[in-house]
């Protein structure tokens, strides 16, 4: 058996990292996911760990300075720190036995993507990064329609993920060299889309940076638009945007139809389809669900059952050096070329869980990215 404590009846967790995402989304997901269950917190915020400790019934929480003591305790943890820390708090918990969920984008370097999935090895732990659209029926019914045949032959994927990122939020606050940017947060969803809709991956990348003269875009950038080639002469582009109106949206376009999803990337929406097949349109609304307690449910299942992730470390790597492409692309001006990767496992309907939604949390020293308190 791998890491710690694999025949528990339930995967003990830590979550890493008590910001936005991790109160709204991940740490009441733990209701749902029943084989999983919340230990403890880690948080460099003295009034998140109490308060949040006491709302979920943990008996000890601790500072970023006893992470060490965190991992004693767990099977596995949860990983909602900044892009650049990744890495640290990925090879910290691998050394001490302990398996890995982190959130995307993996890291900020493919050379950090390797140490990880490099010491997950080395210490017999398990490591997955969180693809959350991997378990949701949407995403992964828009994968079948893209296999099936119906849109005939796929031409072209592009994608809109943009939001109005309040003037004092975090993700303003870090360049692209230390994981920050649109691209290393919200293009990522857009790069993945693309990758596992045409089941391959991109072998040429071009792409082109703007901001206005708003100084809160100075560190991160507003926005960046890709153009990716794929096998087969199939092109796919977009546009991530720190600085626009909400938007969460695909299109795939194929000889014979078009699938648009929208919104496509959203965790506290329904999810929407409308399919173009000639003349014949029809639209489908996908229920909301919980998509975190999937992902922790499937990844329960993997460190028990002693499978490997499909959302796995490789699938962090494949992203993140696409991103680091474009922004390569972006500053040079330049086509940069990308080198094979190794087949690999893609997402399919047999990854489908459905676990329901919950509601929304009140929140500690925390704000959502459009600066609103939930």
């Amino acid at each position: 058996m791998n890491g710690k404590s694999n025949s528990r009846k339930k995967i003990r967790y830590a979550v890493v990292g008590l910001g936005h995402l991790a109160q709204v989304a991940i740490l009441p997901a733990f209701k749902s996911a029943r084989s999983s269950e919340l230990v403890t917190l880690v948080s460099g915020d003295t009034q998140k760990r109490e308060e949040l400790g006491k709302k979920y019934g943990l008996e000890q929480v601790y500072s970023y300075e006893d992470y060490e003591k965190a991992l004693s305790t767990v099977d596995a943890v949860y990983l909602v720190v900044p892009n650049h820390l990744h890495k640290d708090y990925s090879l910290r918990a691998a050394k001490a036995g302990v398996h890995i969920l982190c959130e995307k984008p993996m890291a900020v370097t493919e050379d950090e993507c390797h140490a990880m999935i490099q010491a997950a090895e080395e210490n017999n732990v398990k490591l997955m990064i969180a693809y959350r659209l991997h378990f949701e029926k949407a995403n992964l019914e828009a994968i079948q329609l893209a296999t099936s045949g119906k849109l005939g032959e796929l031409r072209a994927f592009s994608s809109e993920f943009g939001q109005q990122v309040a003037d004092d939020n975090i993700r303003l606050t870090e360049p692209a060299e230390k994981g920050g940017g649109p691209v290393y947060d919200m293009g990522v969803y857009c790069i993945n889309a693309s990758r596992y809709l045409f089941r391959d991956e991109p072998t040429e990348i071009q792409a082109a940076s703007a901001s206005s003269d708003n100084p809160k875009f100075r560190k991160a950038g507003e926005m960046v638009s890709v153009v990716m080639r794929f096998p087969g002469e199939r092109l796919a582009t977009f546009t991530c945007s720190f600085g626009s109106a909400d938007v969460s949206r695909y299109t795939l376009l194929g000889t014979k139809g078009i699938l648009t999803a929208e919104p496509a990337y959203d965790y506290s929406l329904p999810l929407k389809h409308r399919l173009q097949l000639g003349e014949q349109t029809s639209n489908k609304t996908f229920s909301k669900r919980d998509q975190f307690a999937a992902e922790l449910t499937y990844f329960a299942d993997c460190i028990r059952k002693d499978k490997q992730p499909a959302p796995s470390g490789m699938e962090g790597l494949a992203d993140v050096r696409i991103v680091r492409a474009i922004y390569e692309a972006a500053e040079t001006g330049k086509k940069v070329e990308l080198k094979p990767l190794p087949k690999k496992q893609r997402p399919t309907m047999e990854q489908e869980i459905h676990l329901p939604a919950h509601g929304k949390p009140r929140v500690v020293n925390a704000e959502s990215p459009s600066g609103e308190a939930a």
